[in-house]
């Protein structure tokens, strides 16, 4: 059956004023009725231009000569006015057709596509999701500024096919919202996908928290409040991020909860949405000693979970006769560990750990402070000798400075006293148990665990990974740019975490294969040095008047053409411009 084809006018402003271009249009019957298909772009036509195009494709003598417009195309040659080749329309394409590339990888595009299936909206669900998380991972901002800035300046309308008057803040708002009760079948998709990708083995599960502040008064946000503030900045609301990802710092998922809630307090409910997930296979919880507690440990027990688990330095008083015996194991250079009992006869196995680093650095520390203390006692007992001061006062003074030294203060035993005409005097002296103990448990920490078939190396190297969530915490502050929040609203700010999440998926996604094809474990300088591939629109002026218009991709520097190749990627030669219809 033959499909008639149009010619139509595309209206595009430039320079405050409205051009015309022109493009062949063919109407094709779809399942949500007929649409109209770009067959070329004709760009500027003058009228006797437009009159011979439409006369073609309408075929006035007959239908053959219509058919013969779709027939293959034949070399042409024009004669290009060389003088007045221009190039305009940069736009950045390297950031966003990578970012592309990895969401390829992943089957993100399609999942968003399942969940958010397209309707009657002019531009569907997933696809701004996908501006969304592009942008986060190429250049961090607020969606105001996406839409009046970053979009349009990147080849994103081109290869997203929207363009870029079709984006605006208020759209995009609007794909957090689509994209927030997706949160865990997204979650579970990406740790599949990046399981076979990678042959990922989630036998050992890193937990740890942080949190991140807003900037706002966040009022109708419950979980917005003040609390321990990872980032120094307790003048500020927050929330806290509890994210567990697997041994290579790949993400598992992510909960959040209130900014004044415990670490401690919220074990049993990740664990608990952690196995609902993904079922209660045989892991192990890596813990940090911030998690630790009687309940949270019998919690641990109940389910037949294992674990292992960092534990307060108090313990350590329990096995000053572990510190002084020769038996330790030597890990690497500077570490040693050994194996210990139950201080309470339980199951549990203790695992005693010295690092020769650790050693100097606490040195360091109480000697810092011991002198302070020293040198703020000494001027104290001047003082009170100097001027009359109540022993209230002085006792005042004596605390805050102990309180700003802590590390230190158990060398120190202070006494305040009153003479005989009421002044307060102050008596201190050192404890020569403290200094001897500080020697002997120096660079010295206890981790706990209920893994009996694991070595002590093995079980202080299995801990050690929790480095790995501490990493993925510093990229989504610095690299993805998490903090500090903008939003107000609950659901906005948790979709906002969510798009970070994403974004963090690719960057990890892009760690992975950087590592396997030997360019490190950096991705910031790949997507900074791929980012900088950009596109140009070639403008040739040929003998008939006529200019041709070409889009261009950038030929990629030495650098950036063996990073591409040890990846994997080629990039196109050219691009189609995004098709300029009313309908998406």
């Amino acid at each position: 059956m033959f499909w008639p084809v149009y010619l139509r006018p595309c209206y595009r402003a430039r320079d405050g004023k409205r051009h015309a271009y022109w493009a062949l249009v063919q109407s094709v019957r779809t399942a949500k009725g007929p649409r109209q298909k770009v067959v070329a772009y004709l760009g500027d036509l003058d009228e006797a231009g437009r009159l011979g195009v439409q006369r073609a494709a309408e075929g006035e003598n007959s239908q053959a000569q219509q058919e013969g417009m779709f027939d293959p195309p034949q070399a042409r040659y024009v004669e290009v006015d060389l003088s007045g080749v221009v190039v305009e329309r940069m736009r950045q394409f390297g950031g966003p057709w990578l970012a592309l590339q990895l969401i390829s990888k992943l089957g993100l595009k399609q999942e968003l596509n399942r969940l958010m299936p397209a309707g009657r909206e002019d531009v569907p669900w997933s696809i701004m999701s996908l501006v969304l998380v592009i942008c986060r991972l190429c250049d961090p901002s607020s969606e105001l500024r996406i839409a009046e800035h970053l979009y349009e300046r990147s080849a994103m309308p081109d290869l997203l096919g929207v363009g870029a008057e079709k984006i605006n803040d208020d759209r995009l708002y609007r794909a957090l919202d689509k994209l927030l009760p997706h949160k865990p079948a997204l979650e579970k998709h990406l740790k599949d996908r990046l399981g076979e990708l990678f042959n990922l083995s989630y036998d050992l599960l890193l937990y740890d928290v942080t949190s991140t502040y807003f900037e706002g008064q966040c009022a109708g946000n419950e979980q917005a409040t003040r609390g321990y503030s990872r980032d120094n900045r307790g003048d500020c609301k927050q929330v806290c991020i509890a994210l567990v990802v697997s041994r290579c710092g790949m993400p598992v998922g992510y909960e959040l909860f209130a900014g004044n809630k415990a670490d401690v307090t919220t074990v049993k409910e990740i664990v608990t949405t952690m196995e609902e997930r993904y079922g209660t296979a045989d892991r192990i919880w890596v813990m940090d000693r911030g998690m630790v507690s009687a309940a949270n440990v019998e919690f641990l027990k109940e389910g037949k979970r294992r674990y292992i688990m960092g534990t307060h330095k108090t313990l350590l008083r329990r096995y000053e006769k572990q510190l002084t015996a020769p038996d330790w194991n030597t890990v690497q250079e500077g570490l040693e560990v050994k194996l210990c009992a139950d201080p309470d006869g339980g199951s549990e196995t203790f695992i005693l750990c010295r690092s020769a680093a650790r050693r100097e650095k606490e040195k360091s520390m109480h000697e810092r402070f011991e002198k302070r203390i020293e040198e703020g006692l000494t001027s104290l007992v001047k003082l009170a000798q100097k001027r009359s001061m109540t022993a209230v006062a002085l006792s005042h003074r004596v605390g805050r400075l102990l309180g700003q030294n802590t590390r230190a203060a158990g060398a120190f035993k202070t006494q305040v006293i009153t003479d005989a005409s009421g002044n307060a005097l102050l008596k201190w002296e050192k404890v020569p148990e403290w200094r001897s103990w500080a020697s002997l448990s120096e660079g010295c920490y206890l981790l706990r665990s209920n893994v009996s078939d694991w070595s002590a190396p093995e079980l202080w190297r299995a801990y050690m990974q929790l480095t790995e969530a501490e990493a993925a915490f510093r990229i989504h502050k610095s690299d993805l740019s998490m903090r500090p929040i903008w939003h107000q609203k609950k659901e906005r700010v948790q979709a906002h975490v969510l798009v970070c999440f994403l974004g963090y998926v690719l960057w990890k996604t892009l760690s992975q294969l950087c590592k396997a094809a030997g360019l490190g474990d950096e991705p910031r300088k790949v997507l900074d040095e791929i980012g900088a591939i950009c596109t140009v629109d070639v403008i040739l002026p040929t003998r008939s008047g006529q200019k041709i218009r070409n889009r261009c991709v950038g030929r990629p520097t030495e650098h950036q053409a063996i990073l591409l190749h040890k990846l994997g990627l080629s990039l196109p030669m050219s691009l189609e411009p995004v098709d300029c219809s009313e309908d998406f």
